[in-house]
């Protein structure tokens, strides 16, 4: 069976995004990566988890994404923080609007996760 599995990160809290990256990487374990579609969607304060700078997640999510997590920024939350594509991390996609992100991707049949 495949699965396409979202997960919507709008929190910057330290607790709150490692919670949502250890999630991310417990369904890798459990489901493997054959058949297996997933996107971090970051947004509002969770875009802090894929800045390059003064971040304490940046080895975990370089990690997920080695194993094919698609990482998506909101350049609506760019913009308004005043960040650039270099003020992330180089795995990091950035799309127009994080909110729209997850409407597609749900619209597409993808299952959604909010930890």
């Amino acid at each position: 069976m495949a699965y396409r599995v979202l997960f919507h990160l709008d929190e910057g809290a330290s607790c709150k995004v490692e919670s949502t990256l250890r999630s991310v990487g417990h369904l890798l374990e459990e489901l493997g990566l054959e058949g297996l579609d997933v996107e971090l969607v970051a947004h509002g304060d969770g875009i802090t988890a894929l800045r390059r700078t003064a971040n304490p997640f940046a080895h975990t999510v370089r990690q997920l994404a080695e194993r094919g997590v698609r990482l998506a920024a909101c350049r609506n939350t760019m913009t308004r923080l005043g960040l650039s594509a270099g003020d992330l991390l180089d795995v990091a996609e950035i799309v127009p609007s994080g909110i729209g992100e997850l409407v597609r991707r749900q619209a597409e049949g993808w299952l959604y996760v909010h930890p």
